[in-house]
């Protein structure tokens, strides 16, 4: 999802020069989402309407559904806030906004007094004309990027979100360069970047788990989109763990930040089997894994050295959601059996 903003001082054509923009991406097949910000009270719903009293009586969302769908929410949120719900919505491929002009996205201005280190391009509205549109057009396409705070670049030399969105609005990136990021995250509103191993490493344990459900019962034939809510989560107590890994009876050598992931988990998942309060170490074996193959695939599961009894739906669950974790690791060699011991300090 690529994001653009259209800016400027109020007559100078914002929203004439925003039509024609989503006009010609539109004609050039994308999926165009818009946004309209207003320093004045926008009202969605006209008075004396079912959805209109329905907001009179105190409702705080109201959701009116015909041949269209809307929203009316009686608050106004953040703009990241509203990009990442739009994600949830459908996979669009631009978002042009109108107005919101103190925000780190590209921007094209239509008069000279709103310029900031995000403009890209500046723009008379008023004499522009169909090739000066699809220049435009070419533009956001070339400069368009994602939310900021989601942008990774392994190889650029930039190691946060802001750096690398001035790269690709100065043309010196591509957004094409930039990390395959698979999970987007939202904690209490705020939106949380995940580079390529966390966003590959959430993506294949959720997968994992969903892989043992009967989906079928739930109409569920392909799975194209995963969305999880994890309404109030209790603050996890910080905790220094050490994660010891086999991989076919060879030891694997791994950093700290992958180490604190792994070893997390593991005693997340140990935790969610209501074994005991105080677990000082984990110990899994998943050994006679053949071409990635599961089902026949043995496990064995201790806490505080003891073996954890648990059941086959239960044992599906852990060997595909630890087999997602060793995979994110990117094993060269065919994995044949997993070792993992946990213990923490």
């Amino acid at each position: 999802m690529k994001i653009v903003s259209i800016v400027g001082k109020k007559n100078t054509g914002k929203t004439s020069l925003t039509v024609k923009v989503i006009e010609e991406l539109t004609k050039r097949g994308y999926n165009v989402a818009s946004i309209k910000h207003s320093h004045h009270s926008i009202e969605m719903d006209k008075e004396n309407t079912d959805t209109w009293k329905h907001k009179q009586a105190g409702a705080n969302l109201v959701v009116g559904v015909g041949s269209t769908t809307f929203f009316n929410v009686r608050q106004e949120m953040d703009l990241n806030r509203i990009l990442f719900l739009i994600k949830h919505m459908d996979e669009f491929d631009y978002v042009i906004i109108e107005g919101y002009k103190k925000y780190n996205y590209p921007k094209i201005i239509t008069s000279p007094d709103v310029r900031d280190e995000y403009t890209i391009k500046e723009v008379d509205s008023f004499t522009i004309d169909q090739n000066g549109i699809e220049e435009l057009a070419d533009l956001i396409e070339e400069r368009g990027h994602d939310i900021v705070d989601t942008l990774f670049a392994n190889n650029c030399g930039f190691n946060n979100g802001e750096a690398i969105a001035g790269e690709i609005r100065a043309g010196n990136l591509s957004v094409d360069d930039l990390d395959n990021v698979h999970s987007y995250l939202s904690i209490d509103g705020k939106v949380v970047g995940l580079n390529r191993f966390v966003s590959d490493y959430l993506k294949q344990n959720v997968l994992g788990v969903i892989s043992t459900l009967n989906l079928d019962d739930y109409g569920v034939e392909d799975i194209g989109k995963i969305e999880l809510v994890i309404p109030n989560a209790q603050r996890a107590a910080q905790e220094d763990k050490k994660a010891n890994i086999l991989i076919n009876g060879e030891k694997l050598e791994i950093n700290q930040f992958t180490n604190n992931i792994v070893a997390n988990s593991i005693s997340a998942m140990v935790k969610s089997l209501k074994t005991e309060d105080d677990i000082k170490t984990v110990d899994v074996e998943i050994s006679g894994i053949c071409c990635e193959n599961l089902i026949d695939a043995e496990i064995d599961l201790k806490a505080n050295g003891d073996a954890v009894a648990i059941n086959k739906f239960t044992r599906g669950i852990l060997k595909e959601t630890i087999f997602a974790i060793i995979s994110t690791l990117k094993i060269d060699d065919e994995i044949g059996s997993i070792k993992i011991r946990v213990e923490g300090d």
